[in-house]
């Protein structure tokens, strides 16, 4: 038999030493044997490849806490996607920040222009002008300015940033932005840019971005009737619009290439406000808005405010307890939303608002009451699990709504919405961080560099 002594371990390895039984008599044959030879080595490799081979593989098992590592397509490219663990932070993790997006922006080059600051840095005298809700505009060129994507050799880039601020002429009547001097101003810097460098000329400004953060976007009219009847300026038509306008129909505001886009909310604002108020805090109020609700919506200019439906709101739950409804401005009214469950989202002049980006950023469920409204994001933000969408015409059914809601799946949606994946995805910091506003705009013309006149770009397939 087979006689085999304790391993002995040491801090290399591991062997064995081994006695073959023989017979005196033929030992001096079988020694001398070819057979036995290599019958010796064949053992002596065997017992040695079974203890390597337990040792690599207990050694490399994975444990149950080790990411999984599935394929999956992001946009048009193949990106290998690292899943976390499920869990209530991370239930929908398909839809939030890809690893794999570092490989599609890998490569993209965008040229931030120099302009006088007649067309951006003089208006940052006021400090409205980079915190206002129009500021994405500020946002978006900060953070580019000292984003890796930034080249400082035009030869080089795949889109052209152009930094003009048009939404810091507050008015001095009522403090809103006056923007009847924006189509002007955006001309004006067309022509400078034009005439200074060939990139305008050689793609006529397809490669070109611009930011119209305004309610109808690069029509640049408040009243949505003047704004579809003046259209998008002739010079911008070939450009690519970042806008906070969008609606799924067709309409004359976004007859141009155009990224919708969040309005700006404080990142710094939202910070303290979830420091004193934590998204899992108490939420004693069931459903509530603040703004703008006119008793008689049709205003001297003879237009319907928020097509009637805020005006609906305040006249069917104005006394109903359930509805914290406030007409008047306060400025801590972050904090309400963080007390509460169910945030109200109606159009107003527009189909898009702050409130939307403050409810989703506080944890409070918003409720979309804007018919045909797009969404900034929509690859990054799980829409339909973190919010509500109701009808216009509904607006008298909203309470069971949601009080529905409330009985039966208010717990997942807000499970879903306070993923701070989500959150980040709405919200332009400086510097630019990876899943952030600025960062989902790249995304989005990394899915537009056909029309980058540096070179033939080559997809990852």
């Amino acid at each position: 038999m087979l006689e085999t002594k304790k391993p002995l371990i040491r801090s290399s390895g591991f062997y064995v030493r081994m006695r073959l039984p023989h017979n005196a008599r033929n030992n001096r044959n079988l020694q001398k044997s070819f057979c036995y030879r290599c019958f010796k080595w064949i053992l002596w490799f065997s017992i040695s490849f079974y203890f390597l081979s337990s040792f690599l593989i207990t050694s490399n098992k994975p444990t149950p806490s080790l990411s999984r590592t599935t394929l999956s397509h992001f946009g048009g490219a193949r990106a290998l996607i690292e899943e976390q663990p499920l869990d209530s932070s991370t239930a929908l993790s398909h839809h939030l920040k890809n690893p794999g997006v570092s490989n599609i922006l890998k490569g993209m080059k965008v040229y931030v222009y120099d302009l006088p600051s007649k067309y951006n840095g003089d208006w940052l005298s006021n400090e409205r002008c980079s915190s206002h809700l129009f500021a994405a505009e500020v946002a978006t060129h900060r953070a580019l300015m000292s984003s890796e994507v930034r080249t400082l050799d035009p030869w080089e880039a795949d889109f052209f940033f152009v930094p003009v601020y048009v939404s810091c002429n507050f008015s001095k009547v009522n403090g809103f932005p006056a923007i009847g001097h924006a189509r002007s101003l955006m001309a004006s810097a067309v022509r400078h840019i034009s005439s200074q460098i060939p990139f305008w000329n050689r793609s006529r400004g397809s490669d070109h971005v611009f930011v119209a953060t305004h309610d109808f976007g690069s029509c640049f009219h408040t009243m949505e009737d003047m704004a579809m009847a003046d259209g998008v300026p002739e010079f911008l038509r070939n450009s690519i619009i970042l806008q906070t306008f969008g609606v799924k129909q067709k309409h004359p505001c976004q007859d141009v290439e155009n990224v919708v886009i969040p309005p700006y909310v404080s990142p710094e604002s939202v910070r303290a406000t979830l420091e004193k108020s934590p998204l899992d805090g108490r939420r004693d109020i069931f459903a509530f808005f603040r703004g703008k609700m006119e008793v008689h919506p049709k205003n001297v200019s003879g237009r319907f405010y928020s097509k009637r439906v805020r005006t609906m709101i305040w006249r069917r739950y104005g006394n109903d307890r359930r509805f914290y409804l406030k007409r008047h401005r306060f400025a801590g009214y972050q904090s309400e939303i963080a007390r509460s469950n169910f945030c109200l989202c109606p159009t107003g002049w527009a189909p898009w608002s702050p409130r939307l980006v403050e409810s989703v950023a506080l944890g409070c469920v918003p409720v979309i009451i804007a018919d045909g409204i797009r969404l900034p994001f929509p690859s990054a933000v799980p829409w339909a699990a973190i919010s509500l969408t109701v009808a216009e015409k509904d607006v008298d059914k909203l309470g069971k709504i949601l009080e529905h809601v409330a009985a039966t799946n208010l717990t997942s949606i807000q499970r879903n919405l306070w993923d701070p994946e989500v959150r980040k995805a709405l919200l332009f910091y400086d510097p630019i961080l990876e899943g952030d506003a600025t960062w989902q705009v790249l995304v989005a013309l990394s899915g537009k560099l056909d029309r980058s006149h540096k070179k033939p770009w080559v997809s990852v397939q």
